[in-house]
């Protein structure tokens, strides 16, 4: 049976393309908002020096010993806001109660932030630095996933009980945060199903987006990848640090490479709007039936 997608028109001004929030992304009659933990992470073996603020966001119906899967949000603050862009945890509250998704809880996480020392005598607080966003975000090697698996997750489970199944384990983030969520679950295949990857910024890791010649390269991994992509991200038309041309060839990599893969290309600029307003379909897209490969 064939999928019928109502017509709609494409714009013409490409300039400020704004996608307008679907209803599994507004409280839903009915629907009671579900309940938000915040834990402070005050130090990090492997980002050392940083604190962080984490949520643990329990959809309604869910009790704490029931077990549930997890999706794992970088740029918790941003990601879980219920008047921003993307309302993770409305979006998680919407989707559980009708059944569109298994029970699955949130885990909304801040990047670290290190703090500096006051000046000997002052009298005044340490002030906070800038945020380690792109240190621990942009990096190619396995830090981060480690950092979830072995300082995060385990907080998580003293409070919740979370499956071990890979394919109920995903990770999603934005621009910066859509680099880690696809480097967590490239490097740990065993502990992650695949991540939800909005506006990668692969244009700006530290020594180039490395996925495109692993992939090639690399055997397929049991890993899914839903990919947003904006036609006008930064650089869009320019011949180098294209944040556009750069998704544009990780999927065709995960592609050519026979990987569950879905590709959005949106008309919009280098803004969490449409992630947000694709976040629903993209959480039941990534959470139906086993990964298979071509």
């Amino acid at each position: 049976m064939s999928t019928i997608v109502p017509f709609r028109a494409l714009p013409l001004d490409l300039e400020d393309v704004v996608y307008a929030h679907g209803p599994d992304s507004v409280r839903a009659p009915g629907v009671s908002p579900g309940t938000t933990e915040e834990i402070a992470l005050e130090d990090s073996a492997l980002f050392p020096g940083t604190h962080r603020r984490i949520w643990i966001h329990t959809p309604p119906g869910i009790a704490p010993g029931d077990p549930t899967g997890v999706v794992v949000f970088q740029d918790g603050g941003w990601y879980l806001d219920p008047e921003g862009e993307v309302r993770g945890g409305i979006v998680l509250d919407n989707l559980t109660a009708s059944g569109a998704i298994p029970p699955t809880i949130g885990v909304f996480v801040e990047p670290g932030t290190r703090r500096t020392s006051a000046e000997p005598g002052s009298e005044q607080s340490a002030e906070p630095a800038p945020r380690q966003r792109n240190l621990e975000y942009d990096a190619a090697d396995d830090t981060y996933a480690r950092f979830l698996l072995d300082e995060v997750l385990p907080l998580v489970r003293a409070r919740r009980s979370i499956l071990g199944d890979p394919r109920r384990t995903i990770l999603c983030g934005g621009s910066s945060g859509g680099d880690c969520s696809f480097t967590a679950a490239w490097h740990r295949p065993d502990a992650f199903g695949g991540a939800i990857c909005c506006l990668s910024s692969f244009a700006q890791m530290p020594e180039g987006n490395p996925y495109p010649a692993l992939i090639a390269s690399t055997p397929p991994r049991p890993l899914r990848f839903f990919l947003q992509i904006g036609q006008r991200d930064l650089n869009h038309d320019q011949p180098h640090m294209n944040w556009l041309a750069e998704n544009l060839r990780t999927a065709a990599s995960l592609a050519e490479a026979g990987y569950d893969l879905r590709v959005e290309l949106g008309d919009g600029g280098h803004s969490p709007n449409h992630g947000g307003v694709v976040l629903p379909d993209a959480l039941r897209w990534m959470l139906r039936g086993p990964v298979h490969h071509a």
